[in-house]
């Protein structure tokens, strides 16, 4: 049974109350760095990170002393009810919205104002529309106070998963092992990509995890050679590829895994393209280690695609971050010089995120092989084990 919109998952992975108070208090000495009295959390997965709370709206203010979790009409039950399980270990109160989320932000402020430092109220600049930022402005205007962007001030705290969350992924990961040792040892000719999918989605449910952690994606044939294709009425043949990548949410956490099966003997091509890969990916993990740059993994797994002279078809990144979302820092891409943050990221201890480098030849096919894995002192932990072979239907 999941959780009802606002209370604790089953666990209480997202709502003990130790864990949320040192989370706010490691944020609050982020905010001690900076002149920013507090920061507005817009974005709804930092918001179930600080609090606990899983409504489809909702915000928190956090301020040096405490933190406000503000929620309309929809929630105010269910928020109380979670606030209530802290037992005084968090300092979290509770803001009913009067008329809209960003007025009574403003009349949040306005009543704090005496009691902050400096009258300069930090956004997330990668999630608040240009609509809300400029209404705020004006809004707190009046009062002296302004607004400023920031970034990752969450997102580094996020990042770095502590020991519970570590738990519930690494269960995640051996339960999404198993559903697709099966979904592979299942593929037949004469069926769609679509009942495939649909299959693949009752396995999930069947081994627990609360909803798939995006579109399962089944691709056949040339339809392999599309990154993120969707499955399609296209119907299996005999001689195609066929791409399984799916994740699924666990205890509010993503895992995610993608393999290629061959229905019928491979060509020579397809088993070319599987082994290049497969040394891409092991090329990619042998450079994985607590303080590597991110772009170091990247390029680990381009030079080997490179020289087998499929450099060209390799066209995402190799890797993203797992946990409250399905994609998160840590990216593990090639460097973009208007995002220095991205470039100058590192991987740390506890860190979780994907490997997951691929080849595409339209209209051919494609091959891409991930898994997930957490960043340790020695190198890493891989969180998903099934054979990176080319499985043979």
């Amino acid at each position: 049974m999941t959780a009802q919109a606002g209370e604790p998952p089953s666990r209480g992975s997202l709502a003990v109350g130790p864990r949320i108070s040192g989370r706010i208090a490691a944020l609050q000495t982020r905010l001690d760095r900076t002149d920013i009295s507090a920061l507005l959390v817009t974005h709804l997965p930092t918001v179930v990170y600080l609090t606990g709370f899983t409504g489809s709206a909702g915000m928190v203010l956090v301020t040096r002393d405490g933190a406000m979790l503000i929620v309309d009409s929809r929630y105010v039950t269910a928020a109380t009810r979670l606030l209530a399980t802290f037992a005084r270990t968090v300092a979290i109160g509770l803001e009913p919205v009067q008329s809209s989320y960003e007025q009574t932000v403003v009349m949040l402020l306005d009543r704090l104002g005496p009691a902050m430092r400096s009258r300069v109220v930090g956004i997330e600049s990668a999630h608040m529309t240009v609509a809300q930022h400029d209404w705020l402005v004006q809004a707190l205007a009046a009062s002296g106070t302004t607004v400023q962007s920031t970034t990752n001030l969450v997102e580094d705290g996020r990042a770095v998963k502590d020991a519970h969350e570590l738990d519930t992924l690494r269960d995640a990961g051996l339960r999404l092992s198993s559903v697709m040792t099966q979904a592979l040892r299942e593929l037949r000719p004469g069926r769609s990509e679509r009942e495939v999918a649909a299959d693949i989605d009752r396995a999930m449910a069947r081994a627990g995890f609360e909803r798939p952690a995006f579109e399962t994606i089944v691709a056949a044939g040339g339809n392999t050679a599309l990154p993120h294709a969707r499955p399609s009425a296209r119907l299996l043949a005999v001689g195609d590829l066929v791409l399984l990548d799916f994740g699924g949410r666990l205890e509010g956490y993503c895992v995610d895994m993608t393999r290629v099966a061959s229905l019928g003997p491979p060509t020579v091509e397809f088993t070319a393209w599987n082994d290049a890969v497969r040394e891409a990916h092991a090329a990619a993990l042998s450079v994985v280690r607590d303080g590597v740059a991110a772009v170091e993994v990247d390029a680990a797994a381009r030079r080997a695609l490179e020289h087998r002279g499929l450099g060209d078809a390799f066209t995402h990144g190799t890797g993203h971050g797992l946990g409250i979302e399905v994609h998160e820092a840590p990216r593990i891409g090639q460097g973009r010089t208007s995002m220095e943050t991205e470039a100058d990221a590192r991987l740390r201890v506890g860190m979780v995120c994907t490997i997951e480098p691929g080849v595409y030849v339209p209209p051919r096919g494609g091959i891409r092989l991930e898994d997930d894995l957490v960043v340790t002192k020695t190198g890493y932990e891989l969180l998903t084990n099934v054979s990176r072979d080319l499985h043979v239907v």
